[in-house]
């Protein structure tokens, strides 16, 4: 693909969207085409709508939504979003699939696509191979006649270093509740000072290929290592979040942290209040206690 397009694959492990809410959004990893940053916000049981009538409805499809993670110049970008999924022969859909031109700008909402993408009772017995549903997404960025030739794009480190955690080629694991997650220890010591002091200091972990942690869910694990790699923390329910600030406690990860504590922030109610003071008192988040 040029660098004003991109041509990616998203995989939805189905089991897993089968406990999720109305309203509860899987999101890709963020991409770089045209000089922005973009990604897919999946919802597998349905998107919230204002109108209950609507909301109903959708409750019994898959929505699929693009939305622009970086900035739009005042004029906007204008760009082409295609989505399809792929069948069970390894083909893709033409009877579930679209594409839309839309036009992004500050002063709209930076995210469009499809409330109503499939029914979920043929995600299951069209679509999934193996466990997981595949949509295949794109995004071109519609150059105009006086757009810069010389685009810059946005950083993409953080979607390579992803892609290099789904390549296999590690020289570490982590067995988890029963899973297992590979991953590459310079990665883990950049990041981490803990992970540094575990995998090359003189711990006993520093000469293990495979090392087992206890007192962590391998769905928060996942979250936490791809945030490693990638600096990018997906929509997270609260209740993941709880445990995700624990595990970067845990790693002296300061910023994932803070990141957490945001979001436990913004859904404080008066039923989690005293919840929410507990885990800023026992990993130490000032950013908490003193909202």
């Amino acid at each position: 693909m040029s660098d004003y397009s991109c041509l990616v694959p998203f995989k939805l492990r189905y089991a897993e969207t089968k406990n999720l809410s109305q309203g509860d959004a899987v999101s890709s990893e963020v991409v770089s085409a045209g000089g922005h940053l973009w990604r897919i916000r999946c919802y597998p049981c349905g998107i919230d709508d204002d109108d209950e009538d609507e909301e109903e409805e959708a409750a019994g499809y898959l929505a699929i939504y693009l939305e622009l993670m970086s900035k739009p110049s005042a004029r906007g970008v204008k760009a082409v979003f295609e989505a399809f999924l792929m069948n069970k022969k390894g083909e893709p859909s033409s009877s579930h699939a679209d594409r839309i031109m839309e036009v992004f700008s500050p002063k709209n909402l930076r995210c469009w696509g499809w409330p109503r993408f499939a029914k979920r009772r043929d995600l299951e017995s069209r679509y999934v191979v193996d466990g997981w549903v595949t949509v295949v997404w794109g995004v071109m960025v519609v150059r105009s006649d006086d757009d810069d030739p010389l685009v810059v794009p946005c950083s993409d480190i953080g979607a390579h270093l992803g892609r290099l955690l789904d390549d296999g080629n590690s020289d570490v694991s982590f067995v988890v509740g029963g899973d297992t997650f590979p991953a590459h220890r310079a990665v883990l010591a950049a990041r981490s000072p803990v992970f540094k002091a575990e995998l090359f200091g003189s711990m006993a972990e520093s000469t293990m290929s495979s090392i087992t942690l206890a007192d962590i869910a391998p769905a928060t694990f996942e979250v936490f290592l791809r945030f490693i790699y990638t600096d990018a923390l997906p929509d997270t329910p609260i209740e993941t979040c709880k445990h995700l600030l624990a595990v970067a406690d845990r790693y002296a990860m300061e910023r994932l942290k803070i990141m957490c504590a945001k979001k436990l922030w913004d859904g404080v109610s008066v039923d989690t209040v005293a919840d929410t003071l507990s885990c800023a008192e026992t990993y130490s988040c000032a950013e908490l206690k003193t909202k």
